[in-house]
This record gives structure tokens, sequence and C-alpha cells, in this order.
């Protein structure tokens, strides 16, 4: 990205320059919409539509439906935890040109029975900051049971960032009776074959998946060391 063609700018500053303007449209969102549906976009902060919620979260969802308008976005593009506020937004445009939603697949946490990464948590997930040392400790640390494909964050990771970026050939080796040898998967659907009936083992898969990663997110930490003002901004970020 060109950054001389960007401006980062402080949601609180434009807010309180055009306060009526944003807090106005907040309003109208909430009185456009019941308690029920309001409810329903608890899972934008991580919660339930049974849970007890402060009076506080069932604003969030209007004030974050209201953001859609206030930028003047034509595409959200988000995760899909954010789909229902999203789709708040849809319904409550009366203008015939509606905003375009975009809903990308949520990855797993990397712990077991983690839906999705934790924010509190820096084991949840791999960052694009972190170092190769982290990202073998957090793989090799992770949740990755024997045949197991379902809730299976490594697998999740292999499937949705590996295998694509790599344009569908990876090449991993396998130990085997026979010795070690070289197989090369051409498909997600090849390697969910040989994970479920145990011929491609966790030990074999967590280095690969170590490796790969490592691989794709190198030129972001070449980025941040080699470019002084990228440096400053990701130190001045991380203090926030």
């Amino acid at each position: 990205m060109n950054l001389s063609n960007v401006r980062f700018l402080w949601a609180s500053d434009e807010i309180n320059s055009r306060a009526e303007e944003y807090w106005c449209r907040v309003m109208d969102i909430a009185r456009k919409n019941n308690i029920t549906r309001i409810k329903k976009c608890g899972t934008i902060m991580g919660r339930g539509e049974g849970d007890e919620l402060p009076t506080s979260q069932i604003l969030y969802p209007c004030m974050q439906c209201a953001d859609i308008f206030f930028l003047k976005a034509d595409v959200c593009q988000l995760g899909l935890d954010q789909r229902k506020v999203n789709m708040l937004a849809r319904d409550y445009c009366t203008d015939p040109i509606k905003p375009v939603i975009l809903s990308h697949h949520m990855l797993m946490g990397m712990k077991q029975g983690q839906e999705k990464m934790s924010k509190s948590d820096p084991m949840s997930a791999i960052f694009m900051e972190d170092s190769a040392k982290d990202v073998v400790k957090k793989v090799n640390k992770a949740y990755c049971p024997e045949k197991i494909i379902a809730e299976n964050p490594i697998i999740d990771y292999v499937r949705y960032i590996i295998l694509p970026a790599l344009d569908d050939e990876w090449t991993i080796n396998i130990k085997g009776d026979d010795g070690a040898k070289d197989v090369v998967y051409r498909s997600y659907e090849q390697l969910e074959k040989d994970y479920v009936s145990g011929v491609l083992h966790p030990s074999d898969l967590k280095p690969a998946v170590a490796a790969a990663i490592n691989k794709l997110i190198q030129p972001v930490r070449d980025h941040f060391t080699n470019d002084p003002y990228a440096r400053n901004l990701l130190e001045t970020i991380k203090r926030w």
C-alpha cells in the first residue's frame, strides 16, 4: 500500500467534530430496531443472545452500524462474527444501493475449544509481527488431535491460509516405517484424506505448518525491520 495516499484518523475526533450527525444516526438505528434484534448482534463482542448485557453493550451494535454510514462505506469487509450487525445496516438502509457485505471465515483459536482467537491470550493466534521462534512455539503447543479434522486449528490454518497462499502445492516430509519421504499435496482434500487415515501425523504436519507460516510472514518482518517509519509506528501501537 502506498501510504502517501492514506490518512489515519482518530474515530473520536471525527465523531466529536460531527457529533450531531453521528449520535442522531445512532439513535435513529436504535429506535427503528427492537431489543431482540439488537441483542442478536452481541456476537460482534463475543457475547451470546442470552447473555446478561449492560446497557452500553446493547448500544454498541447501534454505534457500529452507524459507523458504516458515517464512513460512507460502500463495502464492509469483516469477519463472519460481524455479519449480524452488517446485515442490520443493510436492513436499516433506505437507499436502493446498500452496503456490500463481505464476511470472512474466522480462524480458530490455537487452543482446544476456542472458536476464534482471543485478544487477551497471545497464544491463541499467530500475529503478523510474531518472531519465527514465536510461530514455532505456538504451532507446537496448538491443539491438533491425531486423525481428527473437526475443531482442529492447525488444519484450519492449512485449509484457509497455507494451501491457498501456496497455490495448492505444498511439500511435507512424512516419516514412515520405511523412513522419511516428501509428499506433495495439490489439494486440501488430498491432505485431509491422509490426515484422517493417519498417513499424515501431527508430528509431521506441525513443523511444516510453522515453516510455511514463517515463510509467508517474513516479508512483513523485513518491512518493519528495514523501514524506520513502519518500525516506529508498530512500536507506538504496541505501547498503546
